[in-house]
């Protein structure tokens, strides 16, 4: 195929057995040239995350409590200790351990602090496989503002890349302009994981978890849903936007700039297809619909006013009103006499009234209601614009749960279709509406 970047998640990494089929994963292909490793998950429900070992260090550190630093990070020694001592390696971890915790003693940052799970992970890794080490921090860039530099890492990176044949590249972190370690959002390994699929001008991106692909549902709310064999980099924003979580929102960019696809594997099912990301077009078309995502905990305020499409800047005048509470939008649909503003519940709390208020005095609306309670369902599916009866079908289904619609909103793009539906009902709406579209 030519050159494929690997990133394994934490729960791919947790101990010494999941190390091994990363190995046999890794050398069953000898495209796969680079790989990005997360910091050791959870190896079973009552485990704690490395990484959440290292932010409760800091927090102990920065709290005095010294006596809780020392025997949580007795704990995350011995954790990778374990992981060496299992596989095998010759593989002194001494020097490394001890840096990292004289640092974190000294008054490290939070994002050192957080980062060091994954760069402690991808020496043990690197050393496993006999691949070369490369600190992400001497390689992927943060501004003075700590924007990830885009244009900054692409020229070194893929420089140093061009000349490596195998490597690991631990993910989650880089360095800011004065050297210091600067770590994406939770969930960044996927982001680093892009980034060096973008510099080694991969052919595939490889995201290799715990699940054996995207599914149509959340498995928590639909009993088995079936797997999406292919989605698109927007279809699965869309998804991932409403609560999907298996891959990393923000890593969708850099690889959907350079057209690499994206395969969504299964550490401990290999033999699984996965889930297959790529750009818009229209031969991966299969159906109707894709997927149906949705979140709980949305606030409506519906406005009222006679002849509101003539008056000029009425909606410019509601949207100031919430501009001045620090209050962004989620959705705003709309009509001839009327107008519906979405929020997160988590953004306008202890707002609403002065909100309300705001827009009365403002706009001089004929009514105002605020809706509470409401959950938002996305139902995505870049099939839609071309099977007929999409949306009948869908409301169908929901008017025969007897589940009643607060809200519909449905982009010019015709990729999705989000109800509004009170909270209570939001489980029922999600399995009535996967029944619907795949009996």
């Amino acid at each position: 195929m030519g050159i494929i970047v690997a990133k394994f998640g934490g729960s791919s990494l947790a101990d010494a057995s999941q190390f091994r089929k990363v190995k046999s994963i890794l050398f069953a292909d000898p495209d796969r040239h680079f790989v990005v490793p997360s910091a050791p998950g959870k190896r079973d429900s009552d485990d704690i995350k490395v990484t959440d070992m290292l932010y409760t260090c800091y927090n102990m550190v920065s709290a005095g409590k010294i006596s809780l630093f020392e025997e949580t990070f007795a704990m995350l020694k011995t954790r990778y200790l374990e992981i060496i001592e299992e596989l095998g390696i010759d593989l002194d971890f001494t020097a490394p351990l001890a840096t990292v915790h004289d640092e974190l003693l000294s008054g490290a940052s939070v994002d050192y602090a957080a980062s060091r799970g994954e760069y402690l992970n991808g020496m043990i890794l690197a050393a496993f496989l006999g691949w070369e080490f490369i600190d992400a921090a001497s390689y992927i860039f943060f501004d003075e503002n700590g924007q990830f530099d885009a244009e900054k890492t692409q020229e070194l990176l893929s420089k140093k890349l061009k000349d490596t044949s195998y490597a690991v590249i631990p993910g989650f972190y880089g360095c800011n302009p004065d050297g210091s370690v600067k770590t994406f959002s939770r969930g960044g390994s996927d982001v680093t994981g892009a980034i060096v699929s973008r510099a080694a001008f991969a052919d595939l991106y490889e995201n290799w978890t715990d699940v054996s692909g995207v599914l149509m549902a959340d498995p928590r709310i639909v009993k088995k849903p079936k797997r999406i064999s292919v989605i698109t980099y927007r279809e699965l924003r869309e998804l991932s936007y409403m609560g999907a979580s298996v891959l990393h929102e923000e890593a969708i960019f850099p690889v959907r700039m350079a057209g690499i696809p994206i395969n969504i594997r299964n550490t401990n099912a290999p033999e699984d297809p996965g889930t297959m990301i790529v750009r818009a077009d229209a031969s991966h078309v299969r159906g109707a619909i894709t997927g149906i995502a949705g979140k709980k905990g949305f606030t409506a305020i519906a406005i009222e006013k006679n002849c509101m499409n003539r008056e000029i800047g009425f909606g410019l005048r509601v949207l100031q009103a919430l501009e001045e509470c620090h209050v962004p939008i989620e959705h705003l649909p709309t009509g001839i006499d009327t107008m519906t503003v979405v929020v997160a519940d988590s953004n306008i709390a202890g707002s609403i009234d002065a909100v309300v208020e705001k827009i009365r005095a403002t706009c001089n609306p004929d009514h105002i209601e605020v809706i509470t309670g409401l959950s938002l369902i996305a139902t995505v599916g870049r099939g839609m614009v071309r099977y007929p009866g999409t949306a009948a079908k869908l409301f169908g289904a929901l008017a025969d749960a007897g589940i009643n619609i607060r809200m519909i909103d449905q982009g010019s793009s015709e990729l999705n279709i989000i109800a509004g539906v009170e909270s209570v009902d939001f489980e029922r709406a999600i399995n009535a509406i996967y029944t619907a579209f795949t009996k």
